[in-house]
């Protein structure tokens, strides 16, 4: 009897202990599967929104290509039509130019000021390309089509720029939905001629923003500057209804109003519409620069979760199952666990294959020159002149720890792909060149990088440089480019060693290779598209027409220009076959070898006063100066460039502070520049300091202490800045 008590203590222990392991079981499959399934969500998202971002840039780039290309046919015609003022029947051959030499542009006119012209009140010659491919010309000088009242003439007399006009049908000029980018143009005195335009058909953007395609049942929306909905997947709402009247109508009102201003605004970013999880979807927008235009990029949630909410009800019936069957019998437990880790291994396969992928992004390169205005020891230009609407030549530059980074590549082959492998490139260069110290590792690692994801077999022609700004030291490597050209007492090729381009294999070894750049030595980095660029005649320009120009005594810019006249002087009407990309770069460093510079620059804000602890404290830790010194040099600085901060800008502006240490062998010297009102802290009447505190005037220690800490302190005013020197005797 007791042997039966024990059996039936067991098997209720043995029960209870399984019903324990179940409930245990049970809530750790739900923790995980509500764990894989938030996890694989986000990762849905993300993917949803790199995509989404993606072809949004895609599309907006492709448009900025029509843009552009219409804007420069504006622009490089304003001369020639102010030439034609004089002789208004001419200025029709100004719009056919306009209209013959750039297939993206449908029409052009010449609408000249009412009045301007006594001969001619009204003058408005049109010119456009009928759909045959025909050239028409028409007179907008109607009273029924009234071209003074047109947007695309009024708005540009008003801001004195170019303008792009809202999208509408030109009834009695082009007939078509279109949009018209306008500039005003000037007579010689200054006074406003006439307006120069070119007319862009809208049919070629209805058909891009419609196939966009992120997901089988997304869609894309175009709207306006002002909200209308110029492309949607809707034909009725089309230039009839904008996006503020169908914000009134939606069902989450609040947030599509968000949206809507968001868009009008121009800017940047992603919204959930919709309140109840099946109706639910995201919305991914940006603003087409220069047009006023935005688009947006519609994806049901549906579409993003859909698989995964499916999965995520098969996992729960399969987590019934195997409940169940661990109810009935303890020894089912493994055979349910093993159904669990065959469906999660599917999740992960699933999850590998919705894996991201790479997000290729167009990056500006550096437009503004001088690139670094407040240094006078480097002297930099470049430029880009693509072969198509879009190129694949790169160039970058940045400065860390005064040392200049620099590179120049060519993509192989033109057009868009090129170009989005040129932005790979430009992006890769800059996330490893900021941390990385050596041209041999940056190349290296990019390389190894691109031939990864290189599934289209193209290669990039490279080269990469480190030149320190205070020696002189210039590191480089080449990966399959054209040698730099360097100027020293003459103009030679760079020596340089081949090697592979970039992205062919990985694991390629690319050797390093150095030289010192004395002061005035400069480099001319360039692609191919110099040397190759051919005439009507298939002749090369060739590297002895290129050394010839660059003989000549110019600055950066100026050796820029005049390469860029006589490669276009030398190919004449030939058609452009392939990007031109030049880099110069000018060292301008004529510091003793014994003396070190380091620059410190700040803006005319108190709170930026503690990063001159930082600069005196390495300046020191460098020379070795007692602490003692140090904080009195500190204190001196800290002194003179609050002086500087408090008074030299009108309150409320944005100034800099230049302050520039030289460290010589026995001597440290600083130099602080304002670009403020003139002011000579030196002329200040010495502090008497026997007087007590009450009958002390306020001011003048500053520049006492200035004085007593320092050796010589001296001031003079320059080219419009204010220029203090101090200088301490070691």
């Amino acid at each position: 009897m007791a042997l039966n008590d024990n059996i039936k203590t067991v098997v209720k222990k043995s029960r209870g202990t399984g019903l324990l392991l179940v409930l245990v079981a049970a809530a750790t499959l739900e923790a995980t599967t509500l764990i894989q399934y938030v996890s694989s969500q986000r990762m849905l998202k993300r993917e949803a929104s790199q995509r989404a971002e993606s072809e949004l840039r895609a599309t907006r780039n492709q448009i900025m290509d029509v843009v552009d290309q219409a804007e420069a046919a504006v622009h490089n015609s304003i001369w020639i039509a102010r030439w034609c003022l004089d002789y208004p029947d001419s200025l029709v051959v100004v719009s056919r130019r306009i209209v013959e030499e750039n297939p993206s542009v449908m029409g052009s006119t010449f609408a000249l000021v009412p009045g301007y012209d006594k001969n001619h009140p009204l003058f408005s010659p049109y010119v456009c390309r009928s759909p045959e491919g025909d050239i028409e010309i028409k007179s907008l000088a109607t009273e029924e089509y009234d071209y003074p009242s047109q947007e695309w003439f009024t708005e540009p007399l008003n801001y004195g720029i170019g303008y792009w006009s809202e999208p509408y049908v030109d009834t009695g000029g082009g007939n078509v939905l279109m949009t018209t980018y306008s500039v005003p143009v000037t007579d010689e005195s200054g006074r406003i001629a006439a307006v120069l335009t070119a007319d862009v058909s809208l049919d070629w953007l209805t058909d891009l923003v419609g196939s966009v395609r992120v997901y089988p049942n997304a869609f894309s929306v175009m709207i306006s500057r002002e909200g209308t909905i110029m492309v949607s997947p809707v034909e009725e709402f089309n230039m009839q209804r904008s996006i503020q009247d169908y914000a009134k109508g939606a069902r989450d009102t609040a947030n599509f109003n968000i949206l809507a201003a968001a868009m009008l605004n121009g800017k940047s970013g992603n919204l959930v519409l919709g309140q109840r999880r099946r109706e639910r979807t995201s919305v991914f927008y940006g603003p087409v620069e220069k047009t006023g235009w935005s688009m947006a990029i519609v994806i049901p949630d549906s579409e993003i979760y859909g698989e995964i909410r499916r999965m995520g009800v098969l996992v729960g019936i399969l987590m019934l199952v195997g409940l169940s069957m661990l109810i009935l019998i303890l020894t089912a437990t493994a055979r349910s666990q093993l159904k669990y880790a065959e469906v999660n291994e599917k999740k992960e396969r699933m999850e590998h294959e919705l894996s991201i992928g790479h997000n290729i992004q167009m990056s500006m390169i550096p437009k503004t020159f001088p690139p670094f205005p407040e240094r006078k020891d480097i002297d930099m230009a470049a430029t880009i002149v693509p072969a198509k609407a879009v190129g694949g030549d790169l160039y970058d530059f940045f400065i860390r720890e005064e040392k200049l980074y620099f590179c120049i590549g060519d993509v192989s082959g033109k057009g868009v792909p090129a170009s989005l492998l040129m932005s790979v490139t430009r992006t890769l260069f800059r996330s490893v060149a900021s941390h990385e110290k050596s041209p041999q590792r940056i190349v290296t690692l990019i390389n190894d990088a691109m031939s990864d994801m290189n599934e289209n077999d193209m290669f990039v022609t490279f080269f990469c440089g480190i030149l320190d700004m205070a020696t002189g030291h210039l590191r480089y490597c080449n990966a399959g480019h054209n040698p730099p050209l360097i100027f020293t007492d003459e103009v030679r090729m760079l020596p340089v060693l081949p090697n592979l381009p970039l992205g062919v294999m990985g694991g390629v070894h690319f050797p390093e290779q150095e030289l010192d750049l004395a002061c005035d030595n400069a480099l001319f980095l360039y692609t191919d598209g110099v040397t190759e660029a051919e005439n009507i005649s298939h002749e090369q320009f060739g590297e002895d027409r290129m050394i010839s120009v660059l003989r000549e005594r110019r600055d950066s810019q100026g050796h820029l220009k005049a390469m860029e006249k006589a490669v276009a002087d030398f190919v004449g009407d030939a058609e452009q076959s392939d990007d031109l990309t030049m880099l110069f770069i000018h060292y301008l460093n004529d510091m003793k070898p014994d003396a070190t510079e380091r620059h410190l620059i700040l803006h005319n804000n108190i709170q930026q006063i503690p990063q001159l602890a930082d600069f005196i404290e390495t300046i020191a830790n460098e020379m070795r100066l007692d602490q003692g010194l140090a904080m009195s040099l500190n204190l001196a600085l800290e002194e003179a460039v609050t002086n500087v901060i408090l008074y030299a800008y009108p309150a409320g502006s944005d100034g800099l502070v230049d302050i520039e240490a030289i460290m010589g062998k026995d001597i440290l010297e600083f130099i602080i520049s304002d670009s403020g009102v003139a002011f000579d802290p030196t002329a200040a009447p010495e502090a008497d300091i026997s007087l007590g505190v009450e009958d002390r005037p306020i001011g003048g220690l500053g520049i006492f202490l200035v004085r007593n800490i320092m050796d010589t302190v001296s001031y003079q005013r320059t080219d419009g800045k204010n220029i203090l020197s101090m200088t301490k005797k070691l």
